[in-house]
């Protein structure tokens, strides 16, 4: 299949369009856009700003992407939205570039399926394989994990970290970084255990997941400190590569709370 553009699209001459892609009715396209390969705009779609799309990415109509930040203290400066390959961007869908506060950049990874009117926000860092259910929205300097799942009406708040493989029940308010495998939910979302269907449905051993509900079990008991708690957990687990995947999760620099399950005063 060859280019085509729309006759009623408007697509500046200085946009970069790959091979066999289909820009729609109605769409407007930017100086400094770059469709890859195979991507496909269905109708109405505004892209603007320095901004790439991935190969074979499909876009629906009113999505409106690389707009300025809605941050006020963008000055103008020439930050990025880059976007991966073979993603699904439904209808509404906003995504912003990046703010020299946050690394000048936004960026969403590969077969990413954004669900009705979710919120990219500046200087967000999103993994492969993401899902984000209709209205689910990211605050500035959110990083995501690969294969997460944040449901609907849901948001993040801003610098919140979320592990791979977890799972954000809908309509939560996330306030806090969630670890790898994590299952969390809540109007002020609580830790509420770990995302077994997700395990099970990505292919993790027996092993692994024996080795997670104990890790978990260690990590969030009543008795003694997080930090002792960690640090016991680091040790009996050292050779298990999920365990330590959450272990280097709650080392890692943050400006967030970790989330953590709720106390019997809750």
């Amino acid at each position: 299949m060859a280019t085509h553009i729309h006759a009623t699209a408007i697509v500046d001459p200085a946009a970069q369009i790959g091979a066999n892609v289909s820009v729609g009715p109605y769409c407007v396209i930017g100086a400094n856009v770059r469709l890859d390969d195979g991507v496909q705009l269905l109708s109405h779609v505004v892209i603007d700003g320095r901004t790439s799309i991935g190969a074979n990415t499909v876009v629906y109509p009113f999505a409106s992407l690389g707009h300025r930040p809605q941050d006020l203290k963008y000055k103008g400066e020439p930050s990025t939205l880059e976007i991966g390959a073979n993603n699904q961007i439904r209808e509404h869908v906003t995504m912003n570039p990046g703010t020299e506060g946050g690394g000048m950049i936004t960026r969403v990874g590969d077969n990413c399926l954004f669900m009705m009117a979710a919120h990219v926000a500046h200087d967000c860092q999103l993994g492969n394989n993401v899902i984000l259910a209709n209205n689910a929205t990211l605050a500035g300097h959110v990083t995501i994990g690969d294969f997460v799942i944040i449901g609907g009406l849901s948001a993040v708040h801003q610098f919140v970290r979320i592990g791979s493989y977890a799972i954000i029940g809908g309509m939560s308010g996330v306030e806090s970084d969630v670890i790898p495998f994590g299952l969390v939910k809540g109007e002020r979302a609580h830790l509420a255990g770990l995302n077994m269907v997700g395990l099970e449905r990505r292919g993790f051993s027996r092993d692994d997941v024996r080795a997670l509900r104990s890790a978990y079990r260690m990590l969030f008991a009543p008795e003694g400190t997080l930090a002792e708690r960690l640090e016991e957990t680091a040790t009996h687990y050292k050779n298990q590569e999920q365990v330590g995947r959450i272990v280097e999760f709650i080392r890692a620099d943050s400006s967030r709370p970790l989330c953590q399950p709720k106390s019997d005063e809750d």
